[in-house]
């Protein structure tokens, strides 16, 4: 598949899932939904891997990079995200993690030596120029809010966040050495998802969560949209982006993803956005533009092993 169509997919599946979300809210504990969603869409990726003939052992060095990539974007990064909205606005954090546009250079640049272009930081200080610019009345509301007294927690929020963000941005940037010894895409990713499963699972058990089973149609909804699309497609595509442009690149799909939520927004909840939010969208747009037109720097040469599903016998 061209990874043109893999970055659009990926865009349209996260600007998405903010829906989903919303329909896991109540009764049971946001760490808890988590684990639901990673354990269904792991055990998914493990069925596809064994109907395609694969075998599901990987080396043990290829499985310590998978436990720690695995932890940092599926365990830390969503214990941090949940938690940060707790006491900062949504739109705070999403602008925080158009950041990973700035991270994850500077991790290349530590990890593998990758040169950090004029263009990089300059595309990069446009596109989050834009993200808060979609955002801005948000996130002053908030601050105002913060000035008055309110959530005395917000500097807390503003550190889960951004803590969130760099444990996103480290596992973006051991894909690589995951990459490097194991090229199946998928069986890594079951694997990624069982180790981050186990970590938000302990996390919610030091919380004392209860692990109740959801009872609405609406939260089964939501969780198989997050499970199978939010998650197993969407970060296929994101994984073999890495492997193709760079996670240079390939990150700047958290900067379309706000604009694709604002955009249904508008659609599905009558949303009616300002001057301000519309230039917004547009810089954040030309943003992405400018950074893929910029020459590839591929962050593995190991080819990605996307082979199809074998026909019963």
């Amino acid at each position: 598949m061209p990874s043109s169509i893999l970055f659009v997919l990926a865009c349209l599946i996260w600007g998405s899932t903010f829906f989903a979300i919303t329909l896991q809210l109540g009764d049971i504990a946001p760490a808890v939904s988590i684990v639901y969603r990673f354990a269904l869409a792991s055990a998914v990726l493990f069925g596809w891997c064994l109907l395609r003939g694969d075998k599901l052992k990987l080396s043990w060095k290829a499985q310590r990079w998978t436990i720690l990539q695995g932890c940092c974007t599926f365990g830390l990064s969503y214990i941090g995200t949940y938690n940060a909205e707790q006491y900062v606005v949504s739109a705070l954090v999403a602008v925080l993690f158009a950041l990973m546009v700035f991270w994850n250079p500077i991790l290349n640049k530590i990890a593998f030596g990758t040169p950090i272009t004029w263009r990089t930081w300059a595309a990069g200080g446009v596109a989050v120029g834009g993200v808060v610019l979609l955002f801005y009345h948000a996130i002053a509301e908030s601050l105002r809010d913060v000035m008055a007294g309110g959530q005395g927690h917000f500097i807390l929020g503003l550190a889960l966040a951004l803590g969130a963000t760099i444990a996103s941005s480290v596992g973006n940037t051991l894909v690589v050495k995951v990459r490097q010894n194991e090229p199946n895409v998928l069986l890594t990713m079951a694997w990624g998802m069982l180790w981050g499963t186990v970590l938000v699972a302990l996390w919610a058990l030091v919380r004392g969560d209860s692990f109740v089973m959801p009872a609405t149609a609406s939260y089964w909804g939501g969780l198989l949209y997050l499970s199978l699309a939010g998650s197993v497609i969407a970060f296929a595509c994101y994984f073999t982006l890495i492997d193709r442009i760079g996670t240079q690149k390939a990150v700047y799909i958290g900067v379309v993803t706000p604009v694709i939520s604002v955009l249904l927004s508008i659609r599905l909840e009558h949303y009616r956005p300002g001057w301000m939010e519309i230039v917004g969208m547009v810089v954040s747009i030309a943003s992405v533009a400018w950074a893929l037109k910029a020459p590839s720097m591929p962050a593995s040469r190991t080819p990605v092993d996307l082979k199809p599903l074998k026909k019963a016998v």
